[in-house]
């Protein structure tokens, strides 16, 4: 079965849903003896750009017995055709109704598409609410980021993946193979699910509430239960996709990927990222080259994203660059590093990048000022953001794009202030070529497994207030400037740092027409603003309100490896406006994760310090 060309002549971008792209995986559908749907809850074009679609779909191919199949949110025109039509949402690869798969995994790495989730599961015909689905249904799993702070979908996921999935997948998969051949009831497969490292079942935890709201506890039912779930983690890198699907229209990231490394030891404390991808791992230069190789051997890409959190702290960036220069110089080839760090991105890197085509460099300053930069562990000078531009543009690099934060903790109006003073110095700069910037505008957002998961969010008149002072700033200099929507943040807020409460929340605002909450042209607040009010709560009590270090998180029972007398240490370094070291230079900032990973443990041996 695949979707009538009647209807694909209908909507935009017919392609998205036809499937057959080069290098797609169909496998013999009759033979599976478990077909997993991955199910990326966002337009095609956002979910083929994810890396992670790719590894683990390549990753299930790959097994015996095993087979994999894609499926997206349908764009808003093709979801009305469908629903006229009566046509379930179908895979790519060979069509078949998503509802008659045995496992759906879903791919969460943004708040704003939860009511999406919703969504997809009522156009597959199968039951929004998890206590709704008996036997007869999918397996409704779910990872990524957003996993690890899973309460607010508590009420429709089966099963939470917590960490890294390419190794608990396949242990999952394995474990539902087994079961499928028995007789036994979706209960007991959830029992011995949950006995997996890295698994969480929402059902098997309650919650209570204190009288003011907040949490008073998160416990197993079952008294054999586990009382904190542990993250999964790799220990090495898995294989790099050689052949990932390259789909026929244009993409976000429209490029060949390859992971360098996983992880970031820089411990920038707002960021959730680099919490919960430690420790970083690298892989070997010499995999590299080869992957890049296959990569423009099968794909015909003529662009190679070198991917990791911070591309420049590679230990052998300068050597995999200029090796690629000297293999790809004169042919239609470019490397793109993303997430290069301002303070060690050498001239010599940006010369060796300089063989190929020069597309804009990108960098996050995040601060206007040295001292919050210095609060948010991210110690980076004036001078040497002017250093890294001035050098750039003496090697003919004239695009560049920086990224600020707004509301950041101990953020005060003179730092605001300072952000279209530093962009003015920019522009001082002596030389022949005028820079060209584009400054993006972000709005801080709390993170739960963070160092800043207790604080409160700025309120949208302070934050427009803020976005005011920046746009006025740089009016003359002709900078185009981006921000962000202060709602979508707020509501961004509430989701990444929630409770089991917000379900019903969830569940009011799809029934209310919510869907693509994370694109402008669909982001209806109103809706959400009813929702909030219809089941009872307040969107302040959980973007606006500042937390006791010692109240109960909805979270408390995900454990990252990252403890939490780790991230209290770092908050009040952040309120003395103290710097944490980098880790990866050799002394051990005891983050909690050196008491259970090899890879630290040999860290520490090495700096002498006791774990």
């Amino acid at each position: 079965m695949s979707y009538p060309e009647g209807i694909l002549h209908k909507v935009t971008r017919p392609a998205r849903y036809a499937g057959g792209e080069w290098n797609s995986t169909i496998k013999d559908w009759d033979q599976a003896e478990v077909r997993f749907a991955f199910a990326y809850p966002d337009q095609y074009e956002v979910g083929m750009s994810n890396l992670a679609l790719q590894i683990l779909c390549d990753l299930i191919n790959r097994q015996h017995g095993m087979l994999a199949e894609r499926v997206f949110a349908p764009w808003i025109d093709m979801e009305a055709e469908m629903r006229q039509a009566g046509i379930p949402l179908l895979s790519l690869e060979s069509g078949h109704p998503i509802k008659e798969f045995d496992i759906i995994g879903f791919s969460l790495n943004y708040e704003l598409i939860y009511t999406n989730v919703l969504n997809m599961l009522d156009l597959a015909g199968i039951p929004v609410l998890a206590c709704e689905r008996g036997d007869s249904y999918p397996l409704v799993i779910a990872g990524g980021s957003c996993a690890l702070s899973p309460e607010p979908l508590a009420d429709f996921i089966d099963v939470f993946v917590i960490g890294e999935g390419e190794e608990v997948t396949l242990e999952l998969i394995n474990v539902f193979r087994k079961w499928k051949k028995g007789d036994g009831g979706k209960e007991e497969l959830l029992i011995e699910l949950a006995e997996i490292p890295g698994i969480y079942v929402p059902s098997m935890y309650e919650v209570g509430y204190h009288p003011d709201g907040t949490v008073a506890f998160v416990k197993p039912t079952m008294s054999e239960g586990k009382s904190t779930v542990e993250r999964r983690i790799v220990k090495e890198l898995p294989p790099s996709p050689i052949r990932p699907v390259v789909p026929y229209i244009e993409v976000i990231h429209d490029r060949g990927v390859v992971e360098i490394q996983r992880g970031c030891s820089r411990g920038c404390r707002f960021c959730q990222a680099g919490m919960i991808y430690r420790p970083r791992r690298e892989r070997s230069s010499e995999e590299i080259l080869e992957v890049v190789e296959e990569l423009e051997r099968n794909c015909g890409y003529e662009e190679i994203c070198l991917l990791s959190l911070s591309s420049s702290d590679y230990c052998d960036i300068d050597k995999v660059v200029n090796a690629l220069a000297k293999r790809y110089r004169g042919r239609a080839l470019s490397v793109s590093l993303p997430s290069l760090r301002i303070d060690n991105f050498s001239l010599k890197l940006m010369n060796s990048l300089g063989w190929g085509k020069k597309t804009s460099l990108t960098f996050a300053p995040e601060a206007g000022t040295e001292r919050l930069r210095k609060a948010i562990n991210k110690d980076v000078s004036d001078e040497s953001v002017l250093t890294s531009i001035y050098g750039a543009l003496g090697k003919g690099w004239t695009r560049f794009k920086l990224y600020f934060l707004l509301g950041l903790p101990t953020e005060t109006d003179e730092d605001v202030a300072a952000i279209p003073v530093l962009l003015h110095r920019f522009y001082s700069l002596k030389g022949s070529t005028r820079p060209q910037i584009r400054i993006n505008l972000a709005t801080f957002v709390p993170k739960a497994h963070t160092p800043f998961q207790w604080v409160a969010q700025d309120t949208e008149e302070q934050l427009s207030a803020k976005q005011r002072v920046v746009r006025q700033g740089v009016r003359r200099l002709g900078i185009q400037v981006s921000w962000h929507d202060t709602k979508m943040s707020l509501l961004e807020a509430i989701m990444s740092r929630g409770d089991r409460r917000l379900g019903k929340v969830i569940h009011r605002a799809w029934q209310n027409g919510c869907t693509f909450d994370g694109w402008n042209e669909h982001f209806d607040y109103k809706k959400w603003a009813q929702a909030f009010e219809e089941e009872g709560l307040d969107p302040s009590f959980y973007a606006h309100r500042q937390r006791s270090l010692d109240e109960v998180l909805p979270w408390a029972h995900i454990n990252v490896g990252v403890s939490d007398a780790f991230l209290r240490e770092e908050y009040q370094r952040c309120l003395e406006g103290k710097q944490t070291p980098d880790c990866n230079d050799g002394q051990c900032n005891a983050c909690g994760l050196q008491q259970w990973h090899p890879a630290c443990q040999n860290r520490i041996e090495i700096a002498g310090v006791a774990s």
